[in-house]
């Protein structure tokens, strides 16, 4: 991870922190919530259902993939 982008979400949850102490948890949790959203999107994620069905895409090319490169050489050595 870019220490830059830690530097950054440092600043931000230091700058969130309130004056009164006792509104200091419930502000601080609603701050670290919103520092975190933006963090999160910004780092382009994706679901864990995106993430097995372009695991299963890629198993399926890579399947294709073999099978053409056996083919291939096949037709290779019958020339």
């Amino acid at each position: 991870m870019d220490p830059r982008i830690l530097d950054e979400i440092a600043k931000q949850l230091a700058a969130a922190v309130p004056a009164d102490p006792g509104q200091l948890k419930e502000d601080l949790r609603k701050n670290f919530r919103s520092v975190l959203a933006r963090t999160l999107t910004r780092m382009s994620l994706v679901t864990r259902e995106e993430f097995d069905v372009q695991r299963e895409v890629l198993a399926r090319t890579r399947s294709k993939l073999e099978a053409l490169e056996q083919r291939l050489g096949e037709m290779e050595r019958s020339l």
